[in-house]
């Protein structure tokens, strides 16, 4: 029996020593790691110096792409769409980024679909004013600006006291003097 009880005591000295040694463990047993973006938030809040507290922020950043919402879920926003879409958890999963990376196609499409019409009405609208300024300018071309006869000038090549030269400014001289006459008596028949 003795001998027996030497190997039943060795494995109980050992276990006793096993027991008595000191448990190794994670400092953050007693910590519990933040759950989303907000919780990150205010563990980097209690930071003690300003480039602590930055530093947190930007793992807090890198670490939630979600944000909480105030009803409950989270929401991501996608700075290239300028778009928020709800989301399950503090980060998307492979099935909501595989829907927020097809409406980033989406969103590009429609976007070259926007660019190509408003280039295409600019282009059309520039076609419609030239048109509108040639038009303008062949009507002002055809209508005809009066002239005035000029009177009392004699045509270089006439000598002093040719009829042919002084004919024109007989003419306008009798047409003068027609208007004066027939006027005035068609005047005075209706006032009478």
């Amino acid at each position: 029996m003795i001998a027996w009880r030497s190997p039943v005591l060795l494995v109980a000295g050992i276990a006793g020593l096993l027991a008595l040694q000191p448990v190794r463990v994670s400092a953050q047993w007693w910590s519990h790691a933040p759950k989303d973006f907000e919780d990150c938030a205010d563990a980097a809040e209690k930071s003690t110096s300003k480039e602590e507290k930055t530093a947190a922020l930007a793992e807090c950043n890198a670490k939630f792409a979600g944000r909480r919402k105030p009803g409950g879920g989270y929401t991501y926003y996608d700075f290239m769409q300028d778009r928020t879409f709800d989301i399950a958890g503090p980060n998307p999963t492979p099935e909501e980024q595989k829907y927020i990376d097809e409406q980033y196609t989406i969103y590009l499409e429609n976007q070259k679909r926007s660019s190509i019409a408003a280039a295409f009405s600019a282009k059309h609208e520039q076609q419609e004013q030239q048109v509108q300024k040639t038009s303008l300018r062949t009507e002002i071309e055809k209508v005809p600006i009066p002239r005035e006869r000029p009177r009392n000038l004699r045509n270089a090549n006439c000598p002093h006291h040719n009829f042919s030269c002084e004919w024109p400014k007989l003419s306008e001289g009798l047409h003068d003097l027609k208007k004066l006459f027939i006027t005035q008596p068609a005047k005075t028949a209706k006032g009478s």
